[in-house]
């Protein structure tokens, strides 16, 4: 029987407690606040797995980001021979594009598929099942943090400095957990019923790459698709991710990343409220 689909009362009348599947918002986060403990021990859980028995270890945070870098760099920079922003260098305005973009792929990639990889627990054991992928997304978040060091190396290596605008960096770091996060949440809940949607990720990674401004500069997007061209949250993000690194030699374009935050917002509701909507069945489906 799934433990979250009934209302159960645990103890005696005067120690009890009553588990209620479909609570109300107001309880059912501050339920999840509760469960915070569970949260940060799948979190290590993950961090432990990611890590587990490889040969380099963290290195591999750096690794892939800088090799992508130099495969970006050179399809776009010197083939297309595309222009960068500023002064900036070409290698440094891709690496700037790319890591907000990894860090959302690989978080929607682990949020995605976090309720069918830990069917055991959502079988067995009532907790708020939006941990799970809250939780899953931790790695991501860890890798990005590491591969901050490569792009703090990079800088140095181009001589480049940052600007005030550095301070705003954060804000666009959470833009981009947070799409994650929409579309993650939406999709882990869409995985458990219709198994094939976990073959929509990759489709989603890839052909995100193409459409989000990471080996490219935003600038040379035609004024008559620009606003369309925002209709993706990742645009607005990696923008803004670009502009607090390389400064005002990377100019914000205001509507677009208005558009990217409206966007971003609506689908993070509708990711939560779908999630939430289903999340009584669950256990069913598995």
């Amino acid at each position: 029987m799934a433990t979250d689909t009934k209302n159960l009362k645990i103890g005696d009348d005067k120690t009890s407690v009553t588990i209620v599947a479909g609570k109300s918002d107001p309880d059912y986060w501050l339920e999840l606040w509760r469960f915070k403990e569970l949260f940060f021990a799948l979190a290590w859980r993950d961090i432990s797995v990611r890590y587990k028995q490889t040969v380099i270890g963290f290195l591999w945070a750096i690794l892939l980001p800088l090799m992508t870098t130099f495969l970006l760099t050179f399809i776009f920079g010197r083939v297309a021979k595309l222009p960068s922003e500023g002064a900036a260098p070409y290698a440094l305005l891709v690496l700037a594009g790319l890591l907000p973009w990894q860090l959302f792929s690989t978080s929607l990639t682990s949020a995605s598929s976090s309720l069918t990889a830990n069917s055991n627990m959502v079988r067995k054991i009532y907790f708020p099942r939006l941990v799970l992928p809250l939780s899953a997304g931790v790695v991501s978040v860890v890798d990005f943090a590491i591969s901050l060091t490569l792009l703090a190396a990079v800088m140095i290596y181009f001589n480049f400095s940052p600007s005030w605008t550095l301070f705003a960096l954060p804000i666009f770091v959470g833009m981009a957990v947070l799409s994650s996060m929409s579309l993650g949440i939406f999709i882990a809940a869409l995985n458990v019923k219709y198994r094939d949607f976990r073959y929509i990720i990759p489709f989603i990674v890839q052909f995100g790459l193409y459409i989000s401004p990471v080996g490219f500069s935003s600038n040379v997007i035609p004024e008559d698709y620009r606003l369309l061209f925002y209709l993706n949250p990742m645009a607005g993000t990696i923008d803004g991710f670009r502009w607090a690194i390389l400064g005002e030699g990377s100019p914000l374009y205001l509507p677009g990343i208005a558009i990217s935050s409206a966007v971003l917002v609506t689908l993070l509701v509708f990711g939560v409220s779908h999630f939430r909507r289903n999340e009584k069945s669950f256990a069913d489906y598995m």
